[in-house]
């Protein structure tokens, strides 16, 4: 997402509104685990200080598509990420060179790294709640059940 700043550069603006729609490439998606984005936004400022350092105040909305962790159905998952800080520095806190700031401001990298943030350890659709959790020999034990089982640490509490 490459923004032109002419206007900011040449002192014509402090100030540059962006309104966006955010899109991804299937490639990245797969590598993170991301079904599809949906509906995504980017709105904020671009802003210039006098001494030309830019700084980003952006909002980015949307739905993630996430594959449910019990049943791998997709899952709608509304996601909202704040973006505020200096543009150099956060572009060094991604990558290890700075790219020179000419007309443009590439803030790709700096928002995808922020949707990523945003992905939860697990989601659930509402149909797993329903899903049989026992069968013929065997039984979903969660985190805080007792299974009936003893493990080998508590034979070891025996010995003394």
């Amino acid at each position: 997402m490459i923004i032109d700043i002419s206007k900011l550069k040449q002192g014509v603006e402090s100030s540059l509104y962006i309104e966006e729609k955010f899109t991804a490439s299937q490639e990245l998606l797969d590598k993170a685990g991301i079904i599809s984005l949906k509906d995504t936004n980017v709105k904020g400022y671009i802003n210039r200080d006098d001494s030309f350092n830019y700084y980003l105040d952006l909002v980015i909305e949307g739905t993630m598509v996430l594959p449910c962790s019990i049943t791998l159905k997709p899952v709608d998952y509304a996601f909202n990420a704040e973006i505020s800080g200096d543009y150099m520095e956060l572009m060094s806190e991604i990558e290890n060179s700075v790219q020179k700031v000419d007309n443009s401001l590439d803030i790709f990298h700096i928002i995808w790294e922020n949707i990523l943030m945003e992905i939860p350890i697990k989601v659930t659709c509402p149909d797993a709640t329903d899903l049989k959790l026992s069968g013929d020999g065997w039984k979903l034990v969660t985190e805080g059940e007792e299974d009936g089982t003893t493990s080998a640490f508590d034979k070891l509490k025996d010995l003394l």
